[in-house]
């Protein structure tokens, strides 16, 4: 079980959170279904092992990972823990059932498919080798649909997320899905950053909560430290979506802080698109120019510190990242809120018996 570091989390609150998030757990075989969000080049081996040893469950960002680099990465994970973690898939990826038949061969316990809507045959074969199977659902119908295919659990992320994002906040994609989907444990992703939220979230029914940003300034981060002294100094406001200056070239909606980048991808885009006006581009070749902008700018920020010219791919919970401390410190601040905010209606403990309080002391 985890232990608190400084903190006293509230009992009456840990006993009503043990129980709200008890499914969550048990699908994902942590002490706390606290899921880190996948972020590519920071969820490595020395993250991951490190939010799965606090209690937490552990995802890499396999990204574009060949199934052998996959394979050495997943190694170098279970030299650092014996806790379960998973791996995160884009289906996309050209190698899917090769990604898919390392994280078996491993024995990797839940493989997180992202990028899209998986198909059943990448449900199965994943689901063949014993391993669970989660994926993303960004509208009831989606949610429903995965859920007929076999799928073991859900993620719902809203727009507040960081990275790539959909349209929908979370607040209404909580309202939307998690009343309606019971079969399956559903966790909930997207500007969320105190145990408050948390608990919230819980108390509508999610089995439990992912959170990527609050992570990024983790001291087992690798993210370089100018990228992690923007995310210090950013607020809420800071973290907007890619702008698209036209809708005959569609730009993938991420959501990053604003830097000198972001400025100049509008600028961009109208100088690509007024070359493409004048006959000198064919809208292909416009529309690739444009979809290039990026190309190793994540790489550049988070490992090289290029905060200006890299891409500060962040959640509108930035705001919440105040400092750089340990993950083990992070999930103990977020289990005092949770645990507070759960036990702040309980004022009377009188319905609670003397042993279930012991029991609760016990174990925290």
């Amino acid at each position: 079980m985890i232990s608190p570091g400084s903190s006293i989390w509230n009992p009456a609150g840990k006993l009503r959170l043990d129980r709200l998030w008890r499914r969550g757990c048990d699908l994902l075989g942590s002490d706390c279904a606290i899921l880190g969000g996948a972020m590519t080049w920071v969820s490595e081996h020395t993250l991951v092992s490190a939010i799965s040893n606090s209690g937490g469950f552990g995802v890499i960002a396999s990204g574009a990972m060949t199934p052998g680099e996959l394979d050495v990465e997943i190694g170098r994970t279970l030299a650092c823990t014996d806790k379960p973690f998973g791996v995160n898939i884009i289906i996309m990826h050209p190698d899917l059932d090769a990604l898919i038949d390392v994280c078996g061969r491993r024995g990797v316990s839940h493989i997180v498919l992202a990028g899209g809507l998986p198909g059943r045959a990448s449900i199965h074969r994943i689901k063949s080798f014993g391993t669970k199977a989660i994926a993303f659902a960004p509208a009831l119908v989606v949610a429903r649909k995965l859920v007929r295919a076999g799928i073991d659990a859900l993620i719902i992320e809203g727009m507040e997320a960081g990275g790539h994002t959909g349209p929908v906040s979370t607040g209404v994609l909580a309202q939307e899905i998690l009343p309606e989907v019971k079969e399956v444990p559903v966790f909930v992703a997207g500007g969320i950053g105190r145990g408050e939220g948390i608990a919230m979230y819980l108390e509508m029914g999610a089995a439990g909560c992912q959170l990527g940003t609050r992570f990024v300034c983790a001291t087992e981060s690798i993210a370089h430290p100018e990228f992690k002294k923007a995310f210090i100094r950013g607020h809420a406001r800071d973290a907007v979506l890619s702008v698209q200056v036209d809708p005959e070239f569609s730009v993938i909606p991420v959501r990053a802080l604003a830097n000198a980048a972001t400025k100049r991808f509008a600028a961009t885009q109208h100088d690509v698109i007024a070359r493409y006006r004048s006959s000198e581009l064919s809208q292909t070749q416009a529309q690739l120019e444009i979809e290039h902008f990026w190309a190793g700018a994540l790489r550049r920020a988070i490992l090289d510190g290029d905060v200006e010219n890299g891409s500060l791919m962040a959640g509108q919970s930035v705001g919440m990242v105040t400092k750089e401390h340990s993950v083990a410190e992070i999930i103990d601040e977020l289990m005092e809120q949770a645990t507070a905010a759960l036990g702040d209606d309980t004022k009377d403990l009188s319905a609670l018996s003397k042993r279930s309080l012991m029991e609760v002391a016990s174990a925290v």
